[in-house]
């Protein structure tokens, strides 16, 4: 199985994109994912480091208003379509999953351009131009908000790591106080603005400072990488600990108690996947749509929601300070935000690419081989080293010589290795080519015009390969090696994804998360 992911620009279309891609690989360990992208988004920075493959195109932003600026998108929109393309080509892609961005409009261009199935992923509340493009080329439309309009949508949520899907706050709280050098016996405040830190929740919680730490209350400040010089000096009373940037946050919110932050929809998609309730501040510009993300976990009881210009440090004396210390009322907002929570979206989002492929399979007929464009022929996560496509037997060839060919025995091609719990073809017919001496005995015919894609050569770390369009490729064909033995003959076309139950109604798991961290119990328990 072959993947293309289209999202980039922001956390917010990278990290979904990143936790189906490991869903994937849990699901079927033989999956070549590669991720579409520019060289100005984060991506080129969070993808490898994620360790996987990405291919650089070139961005094509839409000009804000009417200006000369927007008579050159259609000649640059081309060229990152046709640049897209020659993506899809060389990865031989089954499959397009698009998550918004900036890359993601030449990824559906180019994916309905080659007949390759689309699978569209939505985060926001109102979608953006790209996902509203691409929801018109399919019917398989996924969002992360139960409210969000868009043709063909089902409401899924959103993919989230591992890591804090699976977080049992409880279980690992007292070891995260200890690696944040807090007490355990009192409750924590979380406070980031996201990675870069924000300017307005740093000054509210500067000025209140003091009020919280001689209520009692413990402050895990994430102040961003550039605010660090503004931390107030230390007074008496719980500790406070302010750090540039958190690498765990999966470790944050098993220390916390409640959270002061903003409202994006990664942020609300995992503090109701751990059931950390919160008090959302939505960024005062933009289209509103923080605000849109936070309104149902503060409707179902889950956090509190305050305007920017509105958060100063009386309102978190006199509003959030008396919640934070009435341990009965943090325990109910704490079971509310579990049961909005979806901790399998990744899963779920995984199952249903596999469906498509798997459908499309079946309702394509196989298309003549063709030679396998070059690639490493040492390195199975090269997908050009994995030859022509396996599944078609020629006419005349059956399984075990000349004949008509058994239903369900597919031909491996040369340079193609069967994936895990793939039937195995037996040894087939016996073929010798014929040699005609040193030296690659065939040679690709040249291409015409389209695309050039230059490979990435292997190495230590993940790859990042720059397609850009121009003249056709001149490829050779990677040397011929045997198939691998054993592989279990009658199992199923990949590995099975782990069993999940569907996703059921977004109000579950009631007293998931119900018990505050710290060490005081509720009263009547």
């Amino acid at each position: 199985m072959r993947v293309v992911l289209a999202g980039g620009g922001t956390a917010g279309h990278i990290e979904p994109a990143l936790a189906l891609a490991d869903a994937l690989r849990q699901a079927d360990p033989r999956a070549v994912v590669v991720c579409l992208g520019t060289e100005r988004g984060l991506e080129t920075r969070l993808v490898p480091m994620r360790g996987y493959e990405l291919a650089l195109i070139p961005a094509v932003p839409m000009p804000r208003s009417v200006s000369p600026k927007l008579l050159t998108v259609p000649g640059r929109l081309a060229g990152a379509v046709s640049a897209a393309a020659g993506v899809l080509d060389r990865v031989r892609a089954d499959v397009l999953v698009g998550f918004g961005g900036y890359v993601a409009t030449p990824g559906y261009l180019a994916a309905r351009r080659r007949h390759i199935p689309i699978v569209v992923h939505e985060a926001n509340p109102r979608p953006g131009l790209a996902n509203k493009l691409g929801a018109r080329f399919t019917e398989h439309v996924f969002t992360g908000n139960p409210n969000t309009q868009l043709a063909h949508a089902t409401y899924l949520g959103i993919p989230i790591r591992r890591e804090i899907a699976d977080l049992d706050r409880l279980a690992v709280g007292d070891k995260a106080r200890a690696h944040f050098g807090l007490r355990p016996d009192l409750p924590v405040l979380l406070v980031t603005g996201g990675s870069q830190g924000a300017q307005s929740l740093n000054r509210a919680l500067y000025g209140a400072i003091g009020w919280l730490r001689s209520s009692g209350v413990q402050v895990l400040h994430v102040t961003g990488p550039r605010n660090a010089a503004e931390v107030p000096a230390g007074s008496g009373g719980a500790p406070y600990v302010p750090v540039p940037f958190v690498d765990r946050m999966d470790l944050a919110y098993a220390a916390a108690d409640f959270a002061l932050c903003r409202a994006g929809a990664m942020t609300c998609a995992e503090l109701t996947a751990v059931g950390l309730p919160a008090a959302f501040v939505p960024l005062p510009h933009g289209n509103g749509e923080q605000r849109l993300n936070a309104a149902p976990i503060v409707a179902g009881g889950g956090g509190l929601l305050v305007d920017d210009a509105d958060l100063t440090p009386e309102w978190i004396r006199d509003v959030l300070l008396p919640v934070l210390l009435d341990i009965d009322r943090v325990a109910n907002m704490s079971e509310a935000a579990a049961g909005l929570g979806r901790a399998d979206a990744d899963r779920a989002l995984a199952r249903t690419v596999i469906e498509v492929v798997e459908a499309a399979e079946r309702e394509s007929p196989v298309p003549p081989q063709a030679p396998a464009p070059a690639g490493n022929a040492e390195h199975w996560f090269d997908p050009a080293s994995r030859g022509a496509q396996a599944g078609a037997v020629p006419p005349g060839l059956g399984p075990s010589g000349p004949g008509p060919s058994g239903p369900g025995r597919p031909q491996l091609m040369p340079g193609d290795r069967p994936m895990p719990g793939r039937p195995h073809p037996g040894p087939g017919p016996s073929v010798t080519p014929a040699q005609p001496g040193p030296g690659p005995s065939v040679t690709r015919a040249q291409p015409g015009p389209g695309p050039s894609v230059t490979r990435a050569q292997p190495g230590p770390g993940p790859s990042v390969t720059r397609a850009q369009p121009g003249p056709g490729p001149s490829v050779t064909p990677a040397p011929p090696r045997p198939a691998e033995p054993g592989a279990t003959p009658g199992g199923p076309p990949w590995a099975e994804a782990e069993p999940q139950p569907d996703p059921g109604p977004r109000h579950g798991a009631p007293g998931r998360r119900g018990q505050p961290r710290h060490g005081r119990p509720r009263r009547g328990s």
